[in-house]
């Protein structure tokens, strides 16, 4: 999916990330929280995720708005732990977001933290996490011929799911 956030001064930033988990509080992903999006989140704790299949009908986009909150440390420490030994290693490894000298300074820094965990599980790093995106709006985008697309939004508002069409 992809998840756009803003910083303190409304400058908003997109990129891809993997979608982890979905229920009825809302939409889970993972990251660094010192990285850009995670210092975005801190800043202004709302997003956007968009959800593309180009192959379906003309096109089908989800699109999904609303705050954003930490998942428990419950929650992130049984996800770390499905992580491939390699990721949780990277997870240490990276200061994500941040300027890297050279290839050679991450490969320094994996195997530094492959000798510190060697032998033993690797827990989550303190700067490690989840984010739930809790739904406010939900449009599915529907392409159709001569731009006549289909949209309907659905909006919680007062306890409840409003559904609305909306002009294409």
């Amino acid at each position: 999916m992809v998840l756009s956030t803003a910083d303190r001064d409304g400058r908003i930033s997109s990129r891809a990330v993997l979608l982890k988990h979905a229920d009825e509080r809302g939409f889970v992903f993972y990251t660094n929280t010192a990285s850009r999006k995670g210092v975005q989140l801190a800043e202004h704790p709302r997003a956007s995720l968009l959800f593309l299949w180009k192959q379906l009908r003309d096109q089908v986009q989800v699109r999904v708005e609303g705050p954003v909150e930490p998942v428990t440390a419950t929650e992130a420490d049984a996800y770390f732990a499905t992580r491939p030994r390699e990721s949780q290693i990277g997870a240490w490894a990276s200061d994500q977001s941040r300027p890297l000298r050279s290839r050679a300074e991450l490969e320094a820094r994996v195997a530094e933290a492959e000798q510190r965990f060697r032998g033993g599980p690797v827990p989550r790093p303190p700067h490690w996490s989840g984010y739930r995106v809790r739904p406010e709006r939900v449009e599915f985008w529907y392409g159709a011929a001569f731009r006549l697309h289909e949209r309907i939004q659905h909006r919680f508002e007062d306890g409840g799911w409003r559904q609305e069409l909306l002009f294409p």
